[in-house]
């Protein structure tokens, strides 16, 4: 009797097990509906809220993810209440996020409409440095700003140039789906697309992940800021973003590791198709490039070894400020890499993506190709 219920419990663990196996960490996606509560955001003559349009686009969006079992979806807020720009970026943190998404509504003193996407990085225009400044000046509406900001000028160029190092190796994810975010506006809604482009916002800056600020259009367009305070516009808008996020989350696994980071805007090449079936290239070596699988990041210090990522030994970690990156395999064989990388995938690491480095400094994975064909 005993050993038929030692039987019966070692089997009941199996099934704990397997169930605990197939069911992978989840998608995990922050929105951030901009602005709240004491920070109006922009507003108009006629009764426009950035505040209002942004919240109610983010909860619509939050309830088109939610639909889909493996997403789940956290909000900076869902009620019209301030939260300080540094909590914002807590909370994806904390969360261990995949993508971190803040939804914000422009504004201009003249008719300028459409709508844009910014990731994090210097500004390449005064129009950028303007739309940067303006969102990053919600600081002042938190008391101590000066200590929790270390000193940060929202008004100054030169305070916006220490933004970029922490995304830096977010950038190519985060490029990627600000163009499927622009895309569905252009080629679904018809919206004015006026790009991609990077500035220096300081909720991006501290987030550990893929990040993005879309300005969805202009309140202060009279027929634009008409349709981002409509039910059809807020609707229309929502599902655009959160079927960019899909489509990102699909195709994260085979586009970014031939993603050119160097530069918002990318031509396609004669090359396209074969570019799609990444085990299809063939590469001589060249020892000085090496290939790696970046699996994780996070500010957590972990041994690297294989309980602590799903079996897969052959881990590496480096420390950049606070963040730790940790990769798996190395090789000089950008179709090794690939095989790495899918390994990587069916452990789990459903965002992992290859990066190169040449003698030591990291390169954008186009540039390794290039030198070896």
């Amino acid at each position: 009797m005993q050993l038929k219920l030692v039987l019966v419990f070692i089997l009941f663990l199996g099934t704990i097990s397997t169930s605990a196996q197939a069911d992978p960490k989840p998608f995990v996606v922050v929105l951030d509906a901009g602005h709240g509560g004491k920070d109006p955001g922009k507003s108009t003559k006629s009764g426009y809220k950035e505040k209002d349009i942004a919240l109610k686009i983010v909860l619509k969006i939050g309830e088109n993810l939610k639909k889909y079992k493996n997403i789940k979806v956290i909000y900076t807020r869902k009620t019209d209440v301030f939260v300080e720009l540094r909590k914002r970026a807590s909370i994806a943190n904390k969360a261990d996020a995949d993508l971190f998404v803040s939804v914000h509504c422009n504004a201009h003193n003249s008719q300028a409409h459409g709508a844009e996407t910014f990731v994090l990085g210097l500004h390449r225009n005064e129009s950028n440095f303007r739309i940067a400044q303006e969102e990053n000046e919600v600081i002042f509406f938190e008391d101590n700003y000066e200590t929790n900001y270390e000193g940060f000028d929202p008004n100054s160029p030169e305070s916006m140039i220490g933004l970029t190092l922490m995304q830096e190796d977010y950038l190519d994810q985060s490029i990627l789906l600000a163009r499927h975010i622009q895309d569905n506006f252009t080629t679904k809604l018809k919206r004015k697309n006026r790009g991609v482009k990077q500035a220096g916002f300081w909720v991006l800056h501290n987030t550990y992940m893929p990040s993005i600020l879309i300005e969805t259009g202009f309140i202060t367009n009279k027929n634009e800021g008409r349709y981002l305070n409509s039910e059809a516009g807020k609707n229309n808008i929502s599902k655009s973003i959160s079927d960019a996020i899909l489509d990102y989350k699909s195709k994260l696994n085979t586009e970014i590791s031939i993603e050119n980071s160097a530069s918002v805007k990318t031509e396609p090449t004669s090359n396209t198709t074969n570019n799609s079936n990444e085990s299809s290239r063939t590469t001589r070596i060249d020892p000085s490039i090496v290939y790696k699988v970046q699996i994780s990041a996070g500010s957590k210090k972990l041994a690297t070894k294989p309980y602590n990522f799903n079996g897969l030994n052959e881990i590496s970690r480096t420390k950049s400020n606070s963040i730790y990156r940790y990769f798996y395999g190395k090789t000089s064989s950008y179709e090794e890499s690939v095989k790495f990388k899918n390994k990587a995938i069916a452990k789990g690491f459903k965002s992992a993506y290859i990066v190169a480095y040449k003698n030591g400094k990291k390169i954008t994975i186009q540039e390794a190709l290039k030198s070896t064909n």
